[in-house]
């Protein structure tokens, strides 16, 4: 999502993962459950596990990254996939598809 669609209203944050990898995976100090990820240089962007919203009913995966790490029965309605990850060039692309296209809550 829109790296500023994101604000955590309240709890503590703690980093995880390797602290030297530029993606920056936030966890909730109390629970650690993994709640979302931003990228070092990707301010305009943020990760959310759509797990942690309050209602996510109307949540569908707009893009799938890593699949050749996959496990073969995991299957994502996601409109757009990549075996990796996109080149930083696509992700302009992207995001103007998912504002036009991507799920919205209480659509």
């Amino acid at each position: 999502m829109p790296g500023d669609g994101l604000e955590v209203l309240s709890g503590e944050l703690v980093r995880g993962g390797l602290q030297q990898d530029p993606a920056h995976h936030h966890f909730c100090a109390w629970c650690k459950t993994w709640l979302f990820t931003r990228v070092a240089g990707f301010d305009w962007f943020v990760n959310v596990r759509a797990t942690i919203l309050d209602d996510h009913g109307w949540f569908v995966p707009f893009v799938e990254l890593w699949t050749s790490e996959k496990l073969p029965w995991a299957a994502s309605p996601a409109p757009h996939s990549f075996a990796t990850s996109p080149d930083l060039s696509e992700w302009e692309g992207l995001m103007k598809d998912y504002a036009a296209h991507g799920a919205r809550p209480g659509a």
